[in-house]
């Protein structure tokens, strides 16, 4: 149950950074009743803007949380997805900086709700491409005028 599993893991993150409830709700500027009800599973599942909140609290990944609060799927491979989707072109820099923008959207929302999978890999698929085509077209630029400008 997804509950339970997020639950859990803010217990669990609450007291390896040694919070009490108080301190967390504090931090979070959440209730202490609202967080002892999540931890117990007797509340459903935050909204975003709270799992944010709390991700925030605890120094934590928010993806980690909206993964275990069911939002998200679980985490992409980065490293076997960079491979597959590179150019034979592109070179060690061209696949880390890749991968560095993949890893900075793990955030996709609309109108403060994440994005399902389905829609979050269609967006990177999208982003893939451009990103893909604009290196492609820089190292055009640098080959034609020797500079990276053009100038």
């Amino acid at each position: 149950m997804v509950e339970n599993e997020f639950g859990s893991l803010l217990k669990q993150l609450r007291e390896q950074n040694g919070m009490s409830i108080n301190q967390l709700a504090e931090a979070a500027g959440i209730s202490n009743s609202q967080i002892s009800r999540m931890e117990n599973g007797v509340r459903g599942v935050p909204k975003a803007p709270t799992i944010r909140k709390l991700a925030e609290a605890l120094n934590t990944s928010y993806e980690e949380l909206m993964t275990a609060a069911g939002y998200l799927e679980g985490a992409i491979d980065l490293n076997a997805s960079v491979a597959e989707q590179s150019p034979e072109w592109a070179t060690p820099k061209d696949r880390r900086d890749f991968k560095k923008m993949l890893e900075e959207d793990d955030e996709l929302m609309f109108d403060g709700i994440p994005l399902d999978q389905e829609d979050r890999q269609r967006v990177k698929d999208v982003l893939t491409g451009l990103f893909w085509e604009a290196k492609q077209m820089n190292k055009r630029k640098k080959n034609n005028n020797g500079t990276p400008d053009g100038k």
